[in-house]
């Protein structure tokens, strides 16, 4: 029987489909055309047609709205949109959305994408704009005057009390690195295919703000990505077997801020990641031991060590080991580090190729995949499944 979890959402809606720009670092198109081109690929691997889609589902960071990407791809009239807030945690919970739609009968078949030229336009990594007043502004001014401007400054801050507790050195990240991006230097797509890198050029590389270096940071780049979400029954007449949404989550811990939560109890773990990892398992059905892959979000190697922790494959300080010893296939498409950064949608993607048999560097059997969303920020998180019907 396909997973159903307590919540009533698992195993009634699948991942049908899956598309991609390339990736690049100077697109030389806009935004909406990269989001058109992703969402018609998307499209033309589930076997739908414009026509088929009522629901749509991006970022609120995303610069393309619903409505003008609709109009773009030949899309008709809309019964369901929606958007999720905080970057890229929200990669997961576009799916949610759309699982959600789909299960309450809102909408039939709903496109989740994310669009942009982060390379070439609008670069996070370069830190906070000019911002008017609001409340959210307001709790940046915690830490801007203290020189924590950029989303690798901000995670920085935690990556050294990570390492100050467990007694461990920056080699701890390293680890996630050379993993990665061995993965990618077999991926086509991948910045770094043809590319792998060893521990030692790991710790040669640059630093960015200590503990963190060049190769502990994720990717700049162009480009977009689509999944196309339906139901479970309707997925398997379609050309691809489904990838079952068995379980998705939402979570902020208590004090949660944006990637600057420096006033919580304990600086070396992720709460968000707990409250998700907390309903994934519960409502899955499943724990650690059974999932087959691991695609994790990956923007900064430090909090992939604290997601396996907190979704419990090891114990706290014993991540860098894990993954050292790769006890889990873990981005096997090269992550955000050594594939692409598309705010994690591309992550879900590899985890759909991973249920198909599809991906470039298959896990033989694999039929569960755990797949996060960005960490110290309001994230999200799926278990996907093979279809054992089908």
């Amino acid at each position: 029987m396909t997973p159903r979890g307590r919540d009533g959402l698992g195993g009634r809606a699948a991942v049908a489909g899956i598309g991609a720009t390339e990736f690049s670092k100077d697109s030389g198109r806009s935004e909406l055309r990269l989001a058109v081109e992703a969402v018609r690929a998307a499209l033309d691997d589930a076997g739908l047609t414009p026509a088929d889609v009522d629901g749509m589902v991006t970022f609120t960071m995303d610069t393309s709205p619903e409505i003008t990407v609709a109009q773009a791809a030949g899309i008709g009239e809309l019964s369901f949109f929606s958007r999720i807030h905080y970057g890229g945690g929200a990669a997961c919970a576009t799916v949610q959305q759309a699982a959600l739609a789909v299960a309450a009968g809102v909408a039939d078949v709903v496109v989740c994408y994310r669009a942009f030229n982060e390379r070439s336009g609008r670069r996070f990594g370069s830190g906070v704009r000019h911002r008017e007043p609001s409340a959210e502004g307001a709790a940046l001014g915690w830490v801007l005057p203290f020189g924590l401007l950029t989303p690798a400054s901000w995670v920085a801050m935690a990556a050294q009390r990570y390492l100050h507790t467990y007694g461990l050195t920056p080699e701890a990240f390293g680890h996630v690195a050379v993993v990665d991006r061995k993965y990618a230097a077999t991926n086509p797509a991948a910045y770094f295919h043809g590319r792998p890198i060893t521990l030692a050029e790991h710790a040669a590389s640059r630093w960015i703000v200590e503990p963190l270096r060049l190769l502990d940071c994720c990717q700049e780049t162009d480009g977009g990505q689509a999944l196309v979400v339906t139901s479970v029954e309707r997925a398997r007449d379609l050309p691809h077997p489904p990838a079952v949404i068995a379980a998705a989550a939402q979570g902020a811990g208590r004090a949660q801020e944006q990637m600057t939560g420096f006033y919580r109890d304990d600086l070396t773990g992720l709460p968000e990641t707990a409250v998700v990892a907390r309903q994934l398992w519960r409502t899955s059905g499943l724990a650690p031991a059974d999932i087959d892959v691991g695609i994790l979000y990956d923007h900064f190697t430090p909090f992939v060590l604290m997601q396996l922790e907190e979704f419990g494959f090891c114990a706290p300080g014993e991540a860098a080991d894990f993954v050292a010893e790769e006890r889990l296939p873990l981005n096997t498409h090269g992550g955000q580090l050594g594939e692409a950064y598309l705010h994690g949608m591309n992550g879900v993607a590899e985890a759909v190729r991973q249920i198909r048999g599809t991906a470039v560097n298959p896990v033989p059997g694999a039929e569960r995949v755990l797949v996060t969303a960005g960490t110290g920020v309001p994230t999200s998180g799926l278990v996907l499944t093979a279809d054992s019907q089908g």
